[in-house]
C-alpha cells in the first residue's frame, strides 16, 4: 500500500430524510412566490431548493481520514504520534461524551444523526486539547486504522 493512500476514509453524509426536507423547502419557496406569477414561482422553487440543498450538502461533507501517519477530521490534522489509544463508544456512551462528560477544550466532530463515535486522547503535552471526539458509522474500522498508524509511528519514532 502506498504511504499516502488513506487507510480509513469516511464522509459523514446527511441522511436521506434531510434531502426530502430540502426538497420541501424548495416547494415552500415556490409557494411563497406563487401570488406573483409563474416565473417568480419557478424562481422561488429553484432558489430555495438550491439553498437548502447547499446547506444539507455542506453539513454532510465532513470527512474523517487516516492518511500519511495522521488523523484528518474536518479541518483538523493530527499526527498519530500525538494521539493515544482510540476508544470505541456505543450509542449510550457516545451521548454521555457529547453531553455531561464532555470537556469544552475537546475537538469534536459530531453529527446528531450518527449515534456511535470514537474518542481518542491527545497525548501531546503542548496541546491543550484533552481528546478528539468523532462521530462515525464504523467506529471499529476507524479505531483499527488509528491503532495501525500509531504502531507505525512508534516504530519510526
Amino acid at each position: 500500500m502506498q504511504p499516502s493512500a488513506p487507510s480509513y476514509d469516511e464522509r459523514l453524509t446527511a441522511p436521506g430524510s434531510w434531502w426530502v426536507i430540502a426538497a420541501l423547502l424548495g416547494l415552500s419557496g415556490g409557494l411563497v412566490m406563487f401570488p406573483l406569477g409563474n416565473v417568480p414561482t419557478l424562481a422561488g422553487v429553484i432558489v430555495a431548493g438550491a439553498l437548502a440543498a447547499m446547506g444539507v450538502s455542506s453539513y454532510g461533507s465532513a470527512r474523517i481520514r487516516v492518511v500519511a501517519g495522521s488523523l484528518v477530521a474536518g479541518e483538523a490534522r493530527i499526527p498519530a504520534s500525538a494521539l493515544g489509544a482510540p476508544e470505541v463508544l456505543d450509542a449510550e456512551e457516545a451521548r454521555a461524551w457529547r453531553t455531561y462528560k464532555s470537556d469544552p477544550r475537546a475537538f469534536m466532530l459530531m453529527r446528531g444523526y450518527i449515534d456511535r463515535a470514537v474518542r481518542i486522547e491527545v497525548t501531546d503535552p503542548q496541546d491543550p486539547t484533552p481528546y478528539v471526539y468523532l462521530s462515525t458509522r464504523d467506529p471499529e474500522a476507524l479505531a483499527a486504522a488509528l491503532e495501525t498508524v500509531r504502531a507505525e509511528a512508534v516504530k519510526e519514532g
